[in-house]
């Protein structure tokens, strides 16, 4: 627990340091006296800064990272747990998490409350030291009962009791008898860490699939090396899963572009999305100012040329599809919005779907984080239960739409109100569809709509929102045996289950194909309702 930074140029071994014997930096606390008598009040092991801030007493003990350390580091600490409280210390900066971590406190009364441990990064640790010029000595004490055996008797040499120290003073042995065995008790202060970097991992000289060459900061920014490295959508989800970073698909020029950032200290630029589940990034712009652990994270995820000419770059991806279904819930809420007026109902577009057509022109979906998780990488080897989760997104997404305003409409085209009681908003919907498609072919306009008469079949099934049942069967099955059921469904409504020897992917792509189709049959009837 002990580890004492050391000049470079001190002679190693150091002899034994006194503070290894109580284990802290600092035992118990300054004599209170005169005023200022502690004015030069400086925890310190022998002279030497330390790694770990250690105070205790024969009752409690204290343990935090060093001030020195973690600040010439830009450490960012915080503590999680309870009454086990430990301190965690993160590198906001790259970021990199749990550099450090160790418990707080512990209690001794006759034994310990519980173990302490701490650890460090190698690299940050090493980091810190040769920022010192230093190295780190570990300073111990170490008591043990061990068996009597002639091999410890031997350096005993007939003595009850005996104190053994090697060249330079740098380890005690103390041997003795004790209650029937032999007890040995160890100090020592022992080179732990010497004052070498780690390597570093670096960017440069390394190979991209399609760029001859190895590949350097300098020569990726020559306008003369400008090439595309495609990459698997995969190397998304580092950045989706964290809210450190920020990855909303923005819609730029036609173009869908995913650069992930981090908080304003660097980003990826012109991350375009191509096909399914490929990225397609300008090289120089993988190289633009960032920590090289993030470029060699992409590089990770790179395609050879051979791959990416297999696959259909027109494919449509995950984020186009929210896109359409968005589409479509703001054209629902316009429709909805405009047959409410008929009866003399006002309410917005925005009150009815949750979404705001102007604030998605100005600012893109920064305001709507669920469009975010559904646009999340949609790999075709899913896994059924995160396409489940996506579908229970998607379900939820259009939910927002209130029943009590769905059961008004129906009541005022001519539903009786005791047969709306119950039902939910699938069936409601289902309603509405049916009496705007009756309206439709009578040719009738949206002042039609008001009835005081039952409508004829609204209550029918209605084979255009079949994916919408479907989608609220997925979005309970939860990875059980409804699943089966749910799977059929899409079956019949003519999905390849043979796909799902792969992934769920194409499942997925299927469900939001039909849920978009759905509403599309909807907006479509009553937007030629509306507009006669």
């Amino acid at each position: 627990m002990l580890m004492a930074v050391v000049p470079e140029d001190v002679d190693s071994p150091i002899p034994v340091l006194p503070e290894g014997g109580d284990g802290v930096v600092a035992y118990s606390v300054p004599v209170v006296g005169a005023k200022g008598n502690n004015a030069d009040f400086s925890p310190n092991v022998s002279g030497y800064d330390y790694v770990v801030a250690s105070w205790g007493d024969s009752s409690h003990s204290t343990y935090t990272l060093a001030e020195k350390v973690w600040m010439a580091l830009g450490l960012t600490p915080r503590c999680i747990g309870n009454e086990e409280q430990r301190l965690v210390y993160d590198d906001l900066g790259l970021p990199e998490f749990n550099v450090a971590e160790g418990e707080v406190s512990m209690r001794y009364h006759y034994d310990a409350s519980r173990p302490i441990s701490w650890r460090m990064s190698n690299a940050h640790l090493r980091t810190y030291l040769w920022l010192r010029g230093a190295r780190g000595v570990r300073s111990f004490f170490y008591e043990a009962r061990i068996p009597d055996t002639p091999e410890w008797r031997a350096l005993m040499d007939g003595s009850p009791h005996v104190e053994l120290k090697p060249a330079g003073d740098w380890c005690v042995v103390d041997l003795r008898e004790h209650q029937g065995a032999l007890l040995i008790q160890v100090w020592a202060s022992v080179d732990a860490v010497n004052c070498q970097l780690c390597p570093a991992q670096s960017a440069n000289n390394i190979a991209w699939p399609g760029v001859p060459g190895l590949v350097t900061h300098q020569s990726a920014d020559s306008i003369i090396n400008h090439h595309w490295v495609h990459l698997d959508d995969r190397f998304l989800e580092k950045y989706e899963q964290s809210s450190f970073y920020d990855t909303v698909p923005v819609h730029v020029n036609g173009q869908w572009l995913c650069s992930p950032s981090y908080e304003g200290q660097w980003s990826f630029t012109e991350c375009e999305r191509v096909g399914r589940n490929i990225v397609r990034v300008p090289l120089r712009e993988l190289y633009k100012p960032k920590p090289d652990q993030e470029i060699l994270h992409a590089h990770r995820y790179a395609l050879e040329p051979a791959v990416v000419a297999q696959v259909d770059l027109h494919e449509e991806h995950v984020v186009a599809k929210v896109q359409r279904l968005v589409d479509e819930l703001l054209a629902l809420g316009d429709h909805l919005s405009a047959l409410a007026a008929t009866l003399g109902i006002q309410k917005s577009s925005h009150e009815i779907v949750g979404l705001d057509r102007a604030e998605l022109r100005r600012n893109g979906w920064y305001a709507y984080p669920r469009l975010k998780r559904l646009a999340q990488v949609a790999p075709l080897q899913m896994s059924e239960q995160a396409m489940l989760a996506r579908c229970k997104g998607i379900h939820e997404l259009w939910q927002v739409v209130p029943n009590g305003f769905l059961r008004q409409l129906l009541r005022g085209a001519g539903c009786p109100a005791a047969a709306l009681t119950g039902l939910g908003s699938l069936k409601l919907i289902q309603g509405i569809l049916n009496i705007v498609q009756g309206l439709d072919f009578e040719q009738e306009d949206a002042t039609a709509f008001a009835s005081a008469v039952e409508p004829e079949d609204w209550k029918e099934r209605n084979r255009g929102l079949a994916p919408l049942f479907v989608l609220n069967d997925l979005r309970i099955a939860d990875a059980h045996e409804a699943f089966a059921d749910a799977i059929s469904r899409l079956q019949d409504l003519g999905f390849d289950t043979a796909t799902l020897r792969q992934g769920h992917g194409r499942a997925l792509d299927f469900v939001i194909d039909g849920v978009v189709g759905a509403f599309k049959d909807l907006n479509t009837t009553a937007g030629k309702v509306l507009a006669r």
